[in-house]
């Protein structure tokens, strides 16, 4: 096989191919006549494919993974931390009864106990004021709705519409304001106590500058892309707009 790419090179550069053209074409038939080539090629393809994914911040979940990326024909997105910044702020506390502070340390104390972008912001806001927050028990955390914990043996709740539905508590002419935050494009959170809601804090999380972008280059792919959240269809539709 050396013999053969070597009289191969020869005849290209005899003809008045450059070097560099003779030694690609020997190296591609060296490749073709030896197949095991092939074997030690791919590894390493993949491989480099996946260090160059992680150094753009993308993981692979493994070889297989990257290679049946072609087939992917719809891609699914979380809004809050991907399509969003993942770095929400309170905009507005919403009372009822309550004072403001007081409010806000009750939610301080619920979602302190939260890992979600959103009870960072609240626990953050209520730092900002020097609110201590107090040692809430029995948490428990609803997919999609939100939480609940006690506080000196009261149920406090805090999530959307669907938490407060599910306990059957009224809403009052909160409903009408969750409905002007959500417009707006910002989270509103309900806090209730048993069977009563004691007010709203509404959260932004603004949009990532590389998420329209992205969103059009797979589209320009052929892929549907989805947006999925738990967070108020209003507010949805404002980000995906």
């Amino acid at each position: 096989r050396q013999r053969q790419m070597c009289i191969r090179d020869s005849i290209w550069l005899l003809t008045g191919a450059t070097f560099e053209l003779a030694l690609s074409i020997g190296i591609a038939v060296l490749v073709i006549s030896c197949p095991c080539a092939l074997g030690l090629a791919t590894p390493t393809a993949i491989m480099v494919g996946t260090g160059k994914g992680a150094e753009n911040g993308i993981l692979i979940k493994s070889a297989e993974a990257l290679e049946i990326a072609h087939t992917v024909q719809t891609v699914v997105l979380d809004k809050t931390g991907t399509v969003t910044e993942g770095k929400p702020k309170v905009t507005d506390i919403i009372v009822g009864d309550l004072e403001r502070q007081a409010l806000l340390k009750i939610a301080a104390s619920l979602e302190q106990l939260s890992e979600h972008p959103l009870a960072e912001a609240i626990v953050a806001a209520a730092a900002a004021e020097n609110i201590e927050p107090e040692a809430a028990v029995d948490f428990e955390a609803r997919e999609g709705r939100g939480i609940m914990a006690r506080l000196g043996g009261t149920l406090y709740m805090a999530g959307n519409r669907r938490l407060m539905e599910d306990f059957q508590i009224p809403l009052g002419t909160f409903g009408d304001e969750e409905e002007r935050l959500a417009a707006d494009g910002k989270t509103p959170l309900y806090f209730a106590r048993q069977d009563a809601v004691l007010g709203l804090i509404a959260v932004a999380d603004v949009i990532k500058p590389t998420s329209r972008a992205a969103v059009q280059e797979l589209e320009a792919m052929g892929i549907e892309v989805v947006m999925l959240t738990g967070d108020n269809e209003r507010t949805a539709r404002a980000i995906q707009k």
